[in-house]
C-alpha cells in the first residue's frame, strides 16, 4: 500500500468536522484534532490521523464518552488529581497539562496525575505544551497492556511512554518514546502495509520471538498472552530490566499515584481507564531561567558537534528530526497511508460526510483493512 500526501489544511479542516460529527464542541475538537496532526507533522504515524476511526470504535462500544466532565477530586498548590470520568483523553490532557502549568506559574512547580480517561496521543505534545511556556514538561501514560515483563508471557504493562521538553536555542530539547521497543500503533501500520514485523519487537502466546503483527495484535486484543517486548528486548543482556523499569516507572506518575487502573486492567469491559502523568517546572526554581536554557543550548550544540563514527555524517540532538520533519510535511504535504484513507472513506459513508468536499475526485486504492473497522 503506498502513500498519498495532503496538506495540513486540509486534514485539519477533515478532522475537525469528524470530530464535531461525533459529538465533540468545536474546542475540544480543534484540541484533539491538534494532538493527531502534530503527531503526523513530527513523523509519528502510528498516533496520527490513523487513529481516527479506532477513537470512533471506542466512541461506539462505550469506552469514550463524548460528554463526559473531567472533575478535579484532589487538589494542593502544587498538585492535582483528576477523574477523566471515561472521557477523551486528548481533551483530559490538554486541560491537565493546563493545570499543571498554571499551578508551576504560582509555586515553580506543577504535578498532575489523572485517572479513568482513555489514548491521549503522543505524550510530547503535553510536554512541548510546557515548554511553549518557558518550562519544563513531562508527561507520561499507561495503556492496555501491550509489554511483556522480562521472563514473562502476558502483556502486563502499556507502551508507557515518557515525554520530556526543555527550552533551548535554535530548537527545544524534545523527547517522546515509549518504554516498549514500538509501540502498538507501529504494529498497526506494518499491519496494514502486510509486511513481517523486525525481529527483536514482539513475542507470541507463549513468550517466544515473533514477526506475525495480526496474531500479535489478535493476542493482545483477546488477553491470549504474548505483546510487545520492553526496551531492551526479553533479554537482560540486552538490557530488558530496564524497559520494564521505565514502564514502571510511568506507572506510578499515571495509575498509582491518581489511585487508578493499572495497565492490566484497562480496555476491559467497555472501560478504557487509562491514566496520565503530568508536571510543569519553572526553570528559575534553580536559578536563572536564560542561564539554564544557555547552558541546555551550549551542551546540544555540542553533542551535534561531537565526533562522528565511521560513515556517519551527523549527531543529531532530542527534537531535531521532529523539527525538520514539521517543516517538510507543513510545505510539502502529509504522507497517509491508503489503507488509513480507506477507512476514513468508510467512515464518512458512516457519519453521511461527503468525503469529496475535502479530498476532490481523490479516492484510495482498494486493499485489505487488517483489522476491524466495518461500519
Amino acid at each position: 500500500m503506498g502513500y498519498t500526501k495532503f496538506q495540513y489544511g486540509t486534514l485539519q479542516s477533515f478532522c475537525h468536522k469528524v470530530f464535531e460529527t461525533f459529538g465533540f464542541s468545536s474546542c475540544e475538537s480543534r484540541i484533539i484534532t491538534d494532538v493527531l496532526l502534530l503527531s503526523d507533522l513530527y513523523g509519528i504515524e502510528s498516533h496520527g490521523i490513523q487513529r481516527m476511526v479506532r477513537y470512533h470504535m471506542g466512541i461506539k462500544k462505550g469506552l469514550i464518552d463524548v460528554k463526559a466532565e473531567p472533575e478535579v477530586v484532589f487538589e494542593t498548590p502544587v498538585s492535582a488529581v483528576i477523574d477523566g470520568h471515561d472521557g477523551m483523553g486528548q481533551v483530559i490532557g490538554h486541560r491537565a497539562m493546563k493545570i499543571a502549568i498554571e499551578k508551576a506559574g504560582q509555586t515553580g512547580v506543577g504535578i498532575v496525575t489523572v485517572r479513568n480517561s482513555n489514548h491521549y496521543g503522543i505524550a510530547g505534545y503535553y510536554a512541548k505544551m510546557a515548554c511553549d511556556e518557558g518550562l519544563i514538561g513531562f508527561s507520561c501514560t499507561n495503556s492496555e497492556a501491550i509489554m511483556v515483563p522480562t521472563f514473562g508471557r502476558l502483556a502486563m504493562l502499556g507502551s508507557n511512554p515518557i515525554a520530556c521538553s526543555m527550552p533551548a536555542e535554535p530548537y527545544p530539547f524534545f523527547f517522546d518514546a515509549s518504554t516498549t521497543v514500538v509501540t502498538r500503533g507501529k504494529l498497526e501500520i506494518y499491519n496494514k502495509l502486510e509486511k513481517p514485523l523486525p525481529e527483536g519487537w514482539a513475542l507470541d502466546k507463549d513468550g517466544h520471538s515473533s514477526t506475525d503483527a495480526a496474531d500479535i495484535l489478535k493476542n493482545i486484543v483477546h488477553k491470549n498472552g504474548g505483546g510487545i517486548m520492553p526496551l531492551g528486548g526479553n533479554s537482560e543482556i540486552s538490557g530488558s530490566h530496564k524497559g520494564y523499569g521505565f514502564g514502571m516507572i510511568c506507572e506510578v506518575f499515571s495509575s498509582i499515584l491518581s489511585l487508578g487502573m493499572t495497565s492490566n486492567y484497562t480496555m476491559q469491559d467497555s472501560k478504557g481507564g487509562i491514566c496520565h502523568g503530568f508536571a510543569a517546572i519553572n526553570p528559575s526554581v534553580f536559578g536563572s531561567a536564560e542561564s539554564i536554557k544557555r547552558h541546555l543550548s551550549n551542551y546540544l550544540q555540542e553533542l551535534r558537534e561531537s565526533p562522528k563514527a565511521e560513515e556517519k555524517q551527523r549527531i543529531y540532538t532530542h527534537g531535531e528530526k521532529e523539527i525538520e520533519a514539521l517543516e517538510d510535511r507543513m510545505r510539502n504535504g502529509i504522507p497517509v497511508n491508503e489503507n488509513t484513507m480507506l477507512e476514513l472513506l468508510d467512515l464518512c459513508e458512516y457519519l453521511n460526510m461527503d468525503f469529496s468536499a475535502y479530498f476532490g475526485d481523490y479516492r484510495p486504492q482498494k486493499g485489505t483493512i487488517m483489522f476491524e473497522n466495518n461500519y
